[in-house]
């Protein structure tokens, strides 16, 4: 069975601690994607892209320095990509989710820890699912380095970035013959 992405009930949001004391949040507000399970609803590939000038934090001035040539140079890399690699079956409706995330061109693997939602029909007759997934990564494995030493030591911008990931997915409908 076919999902797509329902993109305005999708988010991908962030959290990054800022000089060591305050944690900035944020998400992207443009997320594109697909999903394939098998009839059961069990996944087996996903693929999903995000556009990295839909970067929000509530902060304009931020925004840009995030979407500059210091992050994420949304200018000249305008797509962050996941594409699953291995999806573990942990029991009951937990999922495990290796996949290739790249960002700037450069690729690495994540690990999502993923809960999956029971198949719904919507008012309108479609089928919906949901899923929230966590994950941990490092940003300077994907070369985004910029950051400043404060005076006691502690980072302006840290290293880890935590993510969660809160997904709709409507099942893809078949083609209506002509």
């Amino acid at each position: 069975m076919n999902w797509n992405l329902d993109s305005s009930h999708t988010t991908v949001a962030f959290a990054v601690k800022h000089m060591g004391i305050f944690t900035v949040r944020g998400q992207f507000k443009k997320v594109a994607g697909s999903i394939v399970a098998s009839e059961q609803g069990v996944p087996s590939k996903i693929e999903v892209t995000i556009d990295a000038a839909s970067i929000e934090t509530g902060e304009a001035q931020r925004d840009a320095h995030l979407r500059s040539p210091d992050f994420l140079d949304a200018e000249q890399y305008p797509e962050l990509r996941f594409v699953s690699t291995q999806i573990e079956a942990l029991g009951g409706n937990q999922y495990r989710i290796h996949g290739d995330l790249t960002i700037r061109n450069i690729t690495k693997s994540v690990v999502l820890e993923a809960e999956l939602s029971a198949p719904v029909k919507d008012p309108w007759g479609l089928t919906r699912t949901g899923a929230t997934a966590t994950g941990v990564l490092n940003r300077k494995d994907w070369g985004l380095t910029w950051n400043q030493v404060l005076e006691l030591g502690a980072l302006l911008v840290g290293e880890e970035v935590r993510f969660t990931i809160e997904v709709q997915a409507v099942a893809a409908q078949p083609p209506v013959a002509a």
